[in-house]
């Protein structure tokens, strides 16, 4: 994986674990493909890639964050991922897009504290 590739992922991962707790499924009984996760996962990294260069979100990585589906997310975030990731700062981002992050959501291989 592409190290700017993995820098996304683990920002996305953050962002869809810690703010999880807060969504609906918009798409309650229907699957979605592999394809439809992998757009879903490169319109997140296209919004949100300032992020992972230490900016804020901008509005559209918000509500890039708030549409995308966690099981296109979750099932990405390995043991190896997790360890990248800061979970603190992860909640202050998701405190800044107006999410309530929610205590002890597990998604993937991350708890939220």
């Amino acid at each position: 994986m592409e190290k700017k590739s993995l820098g996304f992922m683990v920002l996305v991962a953050v962002i869809m674990a810690v703010a999880g707790g807060v969504w609906e499924v918009k798409m309650a009984g229907a699957e979605l493909s592999a394809a439809q996760c992998k757009e879903e996962r490169t319109l997140g990294e296209n919004a949100c890639k300032p992020v992972v260069y230490g900016k804020l979100p901008t509005p559209e990585c918000c509500q890039r964050v708030r549409v995308t589906h966690l099981e296109c997310v979750c099932p990405v975030i390995t043991p190896t991922l997790a360890a990248l990731i800061d979970v603190n700062r992860a909640i202050r981002l998701i405190e800044g897009c107006g999410r309530r992050v929610p205590r002890h959501y597990k998604c993937g291989s991350i708890t939220t504290p």
